[in-house]
């Protein structure tokens, strides 16, 4: 999924008695927070073109609120001081489940989805992979794991590790391996139900990240390698082959289990408390509208990093996440820590 450049939060509408961001005429003022640099030679990548257009469309007064990192857009939702803010997926979903925010809305990945699959992928040869194609119903490729190298994007990713042993811990495939509060026992899990050598990689290292845990499963280093759906396609499956890694194995040899979930993308999360709802639909459709204007696709591409945003709700967008990694030992403690530090 793409990263968003900036996080930005729209702050609660404050009125006379509680806020001191109203004039004295009581216009009601909206702050979007965003980690903004100090100068910008193209206006097109000013945060202000952003608040400019939602002022004209929703005919509230917008404001570019700064911000120095996204751990402060959920402490802004937490305590009041925001309404709506962009988050990733994990403070997303703390901010559900530990502070009642909901998703109303959310940005698209480069395919135009919202979300990708994460899903364990094997050779053709493997045990894995025979189960999966045996059409024996008493045979299942997600035990045949058991015991084998695996291959991960690096600590605490998504599709790498949090959501496949999410599902293996909630499938009880495994146990935890530790204390169920600590993040560190996701580490012995692991070692437990694959193996001693299962690869964890750091940043900057060969088998790192969606590229790197597939290349370890080519390579041989692995035996399974968690990554999403579309990384087989995007690192080798070019028909030009000069296009594909030099590491890349024959497509046909490449098979993928059924997916484990859906990482999401980045939540428009909202505090229900706080929003009033015509405010809320309004913000929604001033964004969803972005895509059929050229300044709009402007401001989704220079600004937003993304190619739409779309309406959804927290079931429908957090629900298989959540689903998973609230079976992961030490997740929230994990995430509290992450975020309000």
């Amino acid at each position: 999924m793409p990263a968003l450049r900036v996080v930005f939060v729209f702050l609660m509408l404050h009125f006379s008695l509680l806020s001191g961001c109203l004039s004295d005429d009581d216009e009601t003022v909206i702050k979007i927070a965003f980690s903004v640099r100090d100068d910008y030679t193209d206006f097109d990548e000013n945060p202000q073109k952003l608040a400019d257009y939602l002022t004209e469309t929703i005919g509230v007064k917008v404001e570019i609120y700064p911000i120095t990192s996204g751990a402060l857009a959920l402490e802004a939702l937490r305590f009041g001081s925001a309404d709506m803010a962009f988050l990733d997926g994990g403070s997303g979903w703390m901010g559900w489940k530990q502070y009642g925010l909901e998703v109303m809305a959310a940005d698209k990945n480069s395919d135009g989805r919202t979300f990708y699959n994460a899903q364990a992928w094997v050779l053709n040869d493997s045990a894995a992979a025979q189960a999966m194609f045996d059409d024996d119903p008493n045979t299942d490729p997600f035990s045949e794991l058991a015991g084998l190298n695996s291959c991960h994007t690096g600590w605490l990713k998504s599709a790498g590790m949090l959501i496949p042993m999410g599902y293996l811990i909630a499938n009880n495939y495994t146990e935890v391996v530790g204390d169920p509060n600590d993040i560190e026992s996701i580490r012995n899990t692991i070692f437990h139900y694959f193996s001693e050598d299962a690869i964890i990689p750091d940043s900057g290292t060969p088998y790192y990240n969606y590229g790197g845990a597939l290349r370890c499963l080519s390579e041989g280093a692995g035996e399974v390698a968690f990554v999403k759906d579309s990384s087989v396609e995007t690192y080798c499956g070019s028909s030009n082959v000069e296009e594909n890694e030099d590491w890349c194995l024959d497509m046909a040899r490449y098979v993928a289990l059924p997916a484990f979930g859906q990482a999401p993308s980045h939540p428009l999360m909202y505090n229900p408390s706080t929003v009033d709802e015509s405010i809320r639909n309004a913000v929604v459709s001033a964004l969803v509208d972005l895509e059929n204007s050229e300044d709009g696709q402007s401001i989704l591409v220079e600004i937003l990093n993304t190619p739409g945003i779309v309406e959804t709700t927290t079931e429908e967008h957090l629900g298989s996440y959540s689903s998973l990694i609230e079976h992961v030992p030490g997740i929230s403690e994990y995430l509290t820590a992450q975020y309000t530090s």
